[in-house]
Formats: structure tokens, sequence, C-alpha cells
């Protein structure tokens, strides 16, 4: 039903809701429904959706089979809620997240439950580190972003977000990423020598987070060879190593893992966003069995078993990684999205280079100013894409992994016109 209010929509949300809301600003516009890469807002207008709620939405908006799955399950009164006991939902998940992703992969994890968030499955993470190793540290890198709650904020580098906690954040250790220091500086080398250091000031970690791709600092990609060096350097120090595939897992960096190439086994692997495949709101923290010391209901929450997102979850994973059928597509797909993105790139006086992996790349701009630039010319013209980066300053591209190549072609148009128009008005101002 469409909204109805004298006072028109605007009204309410800025009577009502909370100064702190973001994206809605950047794409003022009211949404009524979607379906695939499309979003329709209440006027009748069409988007092409670039972003996906941020990776949540890796198999596109109510994908048939899953809204099926779940009208089915409603529909028959299966258990919506029940904490963290035994439910039919909870096990065709877990056996469908052991049959198509653990046994293939030969990886032997506990699933455990957090919370409803990817900050929730961050927090779980660090504080089973903690307690298994008896240290306090942990070391996180440069650009890195693990969530806003106060343990995963204070491993997320982003200064505009930690200012927000309004209390220190320690117990963390900021390291460079790969590449922060340029191709030649080998930053893992440097951790593993600081490491080794008592001289050093550095105290010695619970855990090494990472994640593979830096979704939100930029798409910062860390390579192969650096990621089993850290892997090498956690163990060889004592720590754990922690992958936050939460924005780049499920697909979009390649793999269901996007660690899978590099041959490292994680001891922890957090996972939110598109877990369960249709947007609802479900985290997994999976941890290697011999660290999974909890104590029964030492780490617990209301919504750490989220049933209905279980069955889409299931679903998911029977539809779409029962063999490599999609993550070919993927790769077909992510070659296609890059080839364009460096077209576009190579034609816009204000773009550096392409950035990224997979189904999350982009194009950095010389400025944050550019890059929000050319995101709001977008759309104007129908395509909702957003910036990251320390700055702002990268265009990042986070279609539907699932998305038609014509609509793909279609959003990347439009970006493409976007970044000559905000160039064309950047020359004719200095003229």
């Amino acid at each position: 039903m469409a909204y109805e209010n004298n006072s028109g929509p605007d009204d309410i949300f800025e009577r009502r809701e909370s100064r702190v809301r973001s994206y809605c600003r950047a794409f003022p516009d009211l949404f009524r429904s979607a379906r695939g890469a499309e979003m329709v807002a209440d006027d009748g207008r069409y988007y092409i959706d670039f972003l996906s709620g941020c990776s949540t939405l890796n198999y596109g908006h109510n994908h048939p089979e899953l809204k099926r799955a779940l009208i089915e399950y409603i529909s028959a009164d299966g258990v919506a809620h029940g904490l963290d006991m035994h439910t039919e939902a909870k096990a065709r998940f877990l056996e469908a997240l052991e049959r198509y992703v653990l046994v293939p992969r030969k990886m032997d994890y506990c699933a455990m439950f957090p919370g409803p968030t990817g900050a929730n499955a961050v927090e779980a993470a660090i504080k089973i580190a903690r307690k298994v190793t008896g240290r306090t540290n942990i070391v996180a890198f440069t650009n890195g972003f693990h969530g806003m709650t106060l343990g995963a904020l204070s491993l997320t580098g982003n200064s505009g977000k930690r200012e927000g906690a309004g209390i220190p954040l320690t117990g963390v250790s900021h390291e460079p990423y790969c590449g922060y220091f340029g191709d030649e500086a080998d930053t893992a080398d440097q951790l593993d020598q600081r490491l080794s250091d008592p001289s050093s000031g550095i105290d010695k970690p619970a855990a090494i987070i990472a994640e593979t791709v830096q979704g939100e600092g930029g798409l910062n990609v860390a390579s192969d060879v650096w990621l089993r060096q850290i892997e090498r350097i956690a163990h060889k120090h004592g720590a754990l190593l922690i992958i936050d595939d939460i924005q780049a897992g499920i697909g979009r960096a390649g793999g269901f893992f996007s660690f899978e190439r590099a041959g490292i086994r994680p001891d922890i692997v957090t996972l939110a966003k598109s877990l369960s495949g249709f947007g609802l709101p479900l985290a997994l923290t999976l941890i290697r069995p011999q660290y999974d010391q909890w104590k029964p209901g030492e780490h617990n929450g209301t919504f750490r078993g989220n049933n209905h997102a279980f069955v889409t979850a299931a679903r998911a994973l029977e539809l779409f990684w029962a063999d490599n059928t999609f993550e070919l597509e993927i790769a077909r797909k992510a070659a296609r999205l890059r080839s364009a993105l460096k077209e576009i790139a190579e034609s816009s006086p204000f773009a550096s280079h392409v950035k990224g992996r997979g189904m999350m790349t982009g194009i950095e701009m010389r400025s944050g100013d550019i890059a929000s630039e050319i995101c709001g010319e977008c759309f104007k013209n129908g395509l909702i894409i957003e910036t990251s980066g320390g700055q702002g300053e990268v265009v990042k591209v986070l279609a539907p992994l699932n998305i038609p190549d014509s609509e793909l072609d279609a959003g990347l148009a439009v970006l493409a016109d976007a970044a000559r128009a905000v160039a064309a008005r950047h020359k004719k101002s200095v003229a």
C-alpha cells in the first residue's frame, strides 16, 4: 500500500527518525518495491541497484525461489523464534552448510550463531580468541572495517566511525595492510619483525584479523602471498587468524569464501550480510573445533537463531553452491565488470585506477568530492551506487552477483555517462 499522509513521507522521517541515518541522504527517494537488480520508487521510477544492501543481496532483491521457501515455511507455522533451540530450519541450514560448503572444501568448523549482524560475529570472534589464548591484544589493519559495536569498532580504522564511540578504543594494534606503503614494502615482514622484537612495544596478540578485500576501506586487495604470510605469522606468534568475510564472502570476491584461492585455513571466519540470501539478519562465526571452548551460554543473544533466515540461507546454498556453476558465472561477470570500469577510468581525467576483486570492484577517483558527485549524477539517472575509502574516493560497484548482463551493462553505461558529465562540468567551470 502506498504511503498515505497529507504531510508527505519526508516529514515523518525528518520528524521521527534519528539524524544518524545516512544512505537515505545519498538516495533521497521513497522506495516501495524491489526485485532482482531493480528498485522501484513510490512514483514508479526504476533504479538499477549497484549497492545491493552493501553486499547483503548477492542474489538480488526478492529472489523468487528464496521467497517461495520462506512463504511456505511461514504458511506452515514454522518456528519463527527459538533462541538457540533445535529447530528443523536450523538443522536444514547446518546440513546444507556442511554438504555444500564445508565438506567440498575439506573444512572443519563449528558454527556459532552469535546474533543477527556482522558486528556480532566479530565480537564473538575476538572474544573467543582472547579466551583461548589468555591474551588481550588484537592486531587489525589500516583501512579495515569490522563493525560499529565497541569491540568491532576498536578494530576499525576509520576515524570518523571511531569518534562515535565516546570512550577510548583499546586492546588493538593497527598495523599496515598489504600495499599500504606501496608494492615495494613488505608489511607482513614488518609485522613479523615487530612481533619478534621484545622492545617493539606491541603486545603479543590473541588474534590477527583481516579482510581479504577491504570493502569499506576502499577496495584494497590483499595478495595471496601476503595472506599466507599473515597466517604463518599468526601461528608463529601463538595468535589465531581471523578472516572477516562479511562483505567479501558468499561469492562477492570469487569463491564462497574469499580466502580460498590463497590456500589458507583461518582459525575463525566471520560471515553475515548475504548469508541469508534474502536480506534477513543472520551472522555466523565459524570456529575450528579445538578453539570452540565456550561454556554453555557464555556468549549468547536473544536473536542468535533467525529461523526465517535459516530457511532462505539453506535454499540459497542448495541453489547456488551445489556445484561450481555459479562461481564460474561470477568470474565471467567480474571480468566483464572490470573491463568496463577500466574503459571508464581510462576516459576520465579524474580517475586513478580500477581497484578491487571479483564483483566488488570500483574506480579510485582523485578525490572523495569527485566520487560523490559521480554517484549523485548516477542516482539522478537511475543508478544506485556508493563510494568507499578513507576519503570516500572510490566509486564502488556491488551489483547482485546474478545480475543479467543487460542490466549490468545498462548500469555501467549510466556510470560512464555520469563520469563524463562530471568531467565536462569541471572543465567548463575551470574555463
